[in-house]
């Protein structure tokens, strides 16, 4: 079942006038996590995620006076409703909306026994459904275009060395392929849809024809084109069959051999009596009849349908507008068959005399379309005193940070007060008086790396022994010597 615990309440948060900030804050922590922007050697603790919440929190709208998505959820929601009304700061909200997430199974809580510190990832099925929500707003490339030559390599790779992941990849290429036709077809009813909707609202022949030419040089040409030439299905189709019959011809040691592989990958798959190798070429070959057959004239019917639709609008608009010429050239051609034109155009030029009428070359002048400015939500919020344990708490970390801050200046001054007496000293010899000189000791490792920086260059020679003192149970015995200025 997928409603189960902890996924009982999944879609909660997608409800009520928040949804939207808590959609903007799963984006921006995917991107974090699983795009270019990700730095995988980190992993994401509390106040990193409710930094990223508070960014993601100023971009997204809030949609006053929408609560119908708490109103009608069971349990414990009448508290979680109240909590939703007012938040004092960001941070705050940026808090609950973590709560809600880990609380409805978007995300999980996951502590180090080590260190003790949390981490909070996304859940298995928190990220399978936050990836459709990234890709809706997303102006990445997609090359949709290629699975029909991935699904020829793959199948070509299977057969030239016998490696079962291969034919897995060829298998689930094929099914993208079908799935890509689907898409591109919904896209071409909906932008038919969306031209019929704006002719309908502004009747404005300039901008239906920049649409439709639009469309043509960024949808078209980079992807359709590509998709009914070179990347058709019907050219590799034949390519396709020879390959899998060249896999049916192996000798049966080997088949037996990827049979047993695709049985342990792919357990779920198995039934009694069927082949599963048999079953994965099969259907290869199966999307691929169905894709040549029925999806790719159904996209040319598509693709025709939508030329052919705005090929008629632009010619009912510019028909409408030619009307109002149509009446000019009327009114001259009856101007001209009456007898007395002559003494009508005399008094028409008496009258325009004084007239002087000057217009703009179309060449010179340029339509600018206003800009619509997309509109900025702004809080002002009001700044809430302290408390005593606040206070408190805060300036013991101010201490704690102060006392364990240790810089690389540090470092000079300590080796400089050890090798006052000559130029080398044991590691044992180091001065421990205060805690400062603790840390120092601790960090005199770092001496050759900081000595680059500026001053005298010292030397790290580690003698290969060991040894202990009242503050460390063992540590490794070195020379700390200065080098020869050049």
């Amino acid at each position: 079942m997928f409603f189960d615990d902890p996924y009982q309440h999944f879609f909660r948060p997608l409800t009520g006038k928040y949804r939207e900030q808590v959609v903007e804050c799963l984006r921006l922590l995917y991107e974090r996590l699983y795009t270019a922007k990700a730095d995988y050697g980190e992993s994401l603790g509390r106040e990193q995620i409710l930094e990223i919440f508070s960014e993601a929190l100023t971009r997204a709208p809030q949609l006053d006076g929408d609560d119908r998505g708490e109103a009608g959820t069971p349990g414990n929601h009448a508290s979680a409703t109240t909590r939703e009304h007012r938040f004092r700061n960001l941070r705050e909200q940026a808090g609950w909306t973590l709560n809600s997430l880990l609380e409805a199974g978007w995300l999980e809580k996951q502590v180090d026994s080590a260190t003790l510190t949390a981490t909070y990832p996304f859940s298995r099925r928190g990220r399978l459904f936050t990836q459709p929500l990234v890709e809706v707003n997303s102006a990445r490339v997609r090359t949709r275009h290629r699975n029909t030559r991935n699904t020829l390599n793959a199948l070509e790779a299977f057969a030239a060395r016998g490696e079962i992941h291969d034919l897995i990849d060829a298998w689930e290429y094929s099914e993208r392929i079908v799935a890509d036709f689907t898409d591109m077809i919904a896209e071409l009813e909906e932008r038919k849809r969306e031209l019929v909707r704006e002719v309908e609202a502004q009747l404005l022949v300039q901008q239906a024809t920049d649409e439709f030419f639009s469309f043509m040089e960024s949808r078209f040409q980079p992807d359709l084109a590509i998709r009914l030439s070179a990347d058709s299905v019907e050219k590799h189709r034949d390519a396709i069959g020879r390959v899998i019959a060249r896999i049916r011809r192996k000798d049966r040691e080997r088949k037996a051999e990827w049979e047993r592989r695709l049985r342990q990958l792919l357990p779920e798959f198995v039934e009694e009596g069927r082949s599963l190798l048999w079953l994965m070429l099969d259907t290869i070959e199966d999307r691929m009849r169905r894709a040549c057959e029925v999806k790719l004239p159904a996209l040319r019917r598509a693709l025709q349908g939508f030329t052919k639709r705005a090929d008629i609008i632009i010619r009912q608009l510019s028909y409408i507008n030619s009307q109002a010429e149509g009446q000019f050239a009327d009114l001259s051609q009856q101007l001209g068959e009456r007898d007395d034109r002559d003494k009508l155009l005399g008094s028409l030029g008496d009258q325009l005399g004084g007239f002087q009428l000057r217009l703009f070359d179309p060449k010179q002048t340029q339509l600018w379309q206003r800009q619509r400015r997309e509109p900025v939500n702004t809080r002002v919020e009001e700044a809430v005193e302290l408390g005593e344990d606040n206070r408190r708490d805060i300036l013991l970390q101010q201490m704690l940070d102060q006392a364990f801050n240790f810089n690389s200046a540090d470092l000079r001054d300590y080796l400089a007060r050890a090798l006052r007496g000559g130029r080398r000293v044991h590691s044992s010899e180091l001065p421990l008086e205060t805690a400062r000189d603790l840390l120092a000791m601790s960090h005199a490792l770092e001496a050759a790396a900081v000595s680059q920086g500026g001053g005298p260059a010292v030397t790290v020679e580690f003698t290969g022994e060991t040894a202990s003192n009242d503050y460390f149970a063992a540590y490794d015995e070195y020379y700390l010597e200065l080098k020869e200025s050049d």
